[in-house]
């Protein structure tokens, strides 16, 4: 067979297995919602406990976290990426059963500062930000149950078949539509933020097209958005986690955070990203074996002139000043 044709080829294929593995997919999602939710959370965060350290990116979260925290043991290493793997396996088994979740506020300890009560209590618009810890999916809670229509960012898999299954899981939960990354939705967020609404977006992704700030003593790629959008917008940053209690119990947090507007645009984006980054590592540190430690966070040293080319070509154009 000519290159040729296996060129026009690959195509169907791509398309075929997108297909199966949406459709497996699909069933694991029928499966699992038939089992409650208790004993689907344990079940797979046992089974991703003993077999996820198989997988290559075990011994990558061993090393990230060996560099971010050099003063445990190896023990206690390996201790915190199982309890990772757990949570992560839990995390899957509840996206099956998110609407159900957020209909039971028993599993919920919420505690929330006065500004996000206010965003709560639908007075004012916000940019929630989180981080990948205890189960990230059940922050938007509380703004669910009293009827936010909260705008929510996420990044698109790259099985569009897969995508949609776990996207149409979600949707309920956005009210103001689930975007995924991309220019066109830069513009609606932009938006959404200066018609006085409230858009959800993680904080914590590796961004190399960002800027670099501190994190555990190293400089990790971040984004700059969440900064660049408050500003521009004139709305507050929240910062929200979730922290996984005892099995399928969370207590969710938010707290808003000040940040300068001054005429350097450029340099209040990055003196918020860096504070945003170390309330992060703060609340890591709190519970590491809920963070997702294999992301490929951290940044090379050096690459000055084409980090700043990047970091400008990043950052959402506007001005404006914060009313906190």
């Amino acid at each position: 067979m000519s290159r040729k044709k296996r060129h026009h080829k690959a195509p169907k294929l791509t398309a075929l297995q997108n297909r199966i593995e949406g459709l497996a997919l699909k069933v694991a999602i029928w499966l699992f919602r038939l089992i409650p939710v208790d004993v689907a959370s344990y079940l797979m965060g046992a089974f991703w406990r003993v077999l996820a350290p198989f997988n290559a990116r075990h011994k990558r979260a061993l090393s990230h976290l060996e560099e971010a925290m050099p003063s445990l043991t190896a023990g206690e290493r390996e201790a915190i990426v199982r309890g990772m793997w757990e949570n992560l396996g839990r995390v899957t088994a509840e996206t099956f059963h998110i609407d159900r979740l957020l209909n039971q506020p028993g599993r919920f300890e919420v505690d929330v500062d006065e500004v996000t009560a206010q965003v709560l209590n639908g007075e004012r618009p916000c940019l929630f930000v989180s981080l990948h810890s205890g189960n990230w999916e059940l922050l938007v809670q509380p703004a669910v149950r009293k009827g936010i229509a909260i705008t929510g960012v996420y990044q698109a898999l790259r099985n569009p078949e897969a995508d949609k299954a776990l996207r149409d899981l979600r949707l309920h939960l956005y009210k103001g539509g689930l975007l995924s990354k991309g220019h066109r939705t830069a513009r609606k967020i932009l938006g959404t933020l200066k018609g006085g609404g409230v858009v959800a977006m993680m904080g914590d992704l590796r961004e190399t097209r960002g800027i670099r700030v501190p994190f555990f003593g190293r400089m990790a790629y971040a984004t700059p958005v969440p900064a660049s959008l408050a500003r521009a917008c004139n709305v507050p940053i929240i910062l929200g986690r979730v922290v996984r209690k005892k099995g399928v119990h969370f207590r969710l947090e938010g707290r808003a955070i000040s940040f300068p507007v001054t005429q350097d645009r450029q340099a209040d984006i990055e003196a918020t990203t860096t504070q945003i980054h170390a309330i992060f590592e703060g609340w890591i540190r709190e519970y590491p074996e809920q963070w997702m430690w294999i992301h490929k966070k951290w940044a090379p040293p050096g690459k000055t002139s084409a980090e700043k080319q990047a970091r400008r070509a990043a950052v959402v154009n506007g001005n404006g000043s914060v009313s906190r």
